[in-house]
């Protein structure tokens, strides 16, 4: 499961979809009412069939879920251009905090840096301006658990149409990453790895 192949990533995602049906039909019967968000990186919110990925035979919970829910669910992506992120330089490396280069000029984040606002959301439903305009793949840049900045073009970037992947975007110009609220290591609490057993 925790390795990079198409069948590990469908896998991964299937299992996602698996867990919010799940969750869905709880809350149904306890909660009529209740809505469920997902918290994931662009590349598992955002439809995989508007990307490479699709074309490449992998699927997401951004695309299961608007093959069951239609219209009861709305992906919504982050975009930034530049800052810090907390990510390995390999899978199952340690956590580091790096640098985000500045986005590429013929990306979508370059060109929500040349908008000159600090941070904005964009609406990319149908009937919208921006639908359209934003419906012509570009390159898009999707930092994940992994970020390699030396190779950036050829790990993190892919051609995508962002209207077609997402319902909304909220663009930050500048980032800050992730920490912690309090370090705690797995060994303090006993607890194997989350990769366990395969980490071992």
């Amino acid at each position: 499961m925790f390795r990079e192949s198409v069948s590990s990533w469908n896998l991964r995602d299937q299992h996602m979809m698996e867990t919010l049906n799940t969750l869905a039909e709880y809350l149904e019967v306890r909660r009529p009412a209740s809505k469920i968000v997902i918290w994931a990186h662009n590349s598992h919110v955002g439809d995989a069939r508007a990307t490479q990925m699709g074309r490449a035979g992998e699927w997401n919970i951004g695309q299961l879920t608007r093959e069951k829910y239609g219209d009861g669910c709305r992906n919504i992506g982050f975009t930034t251009y530049t800052g810090t992120v907390t990510a390995a330089s390999e899978w199952d490396g340690p956590a580091e905090r790096k640098q985000v280069r500045p986005a590429r000029a013929d990306s979508y984040e370059g060109l929500f840096h040349q908008v000159g606002i600090p941070a904005f959301s964009l609406n990319l439903n149908e009937d919208s301006h921006v639908f359209n305009g934003l419906r012509e793949p570009m390159l898009e840049r999707a930092i994940g658990v992994v970020y390699r900045p030396a190779s950036e073009l050829a790990s993190h970037y892919f051609p995508a149409s962002l209207s077609d992947q997402f319902d909304a975007i909220i663009h930050f110009d500048q980032t800050r990453a992730v920490e912690p609220l309090e370090p705690i290591s797995t060994e303090a609490l006993g607890e194997p790895a989350e990769t366990f057993p395969s980490g071992i």
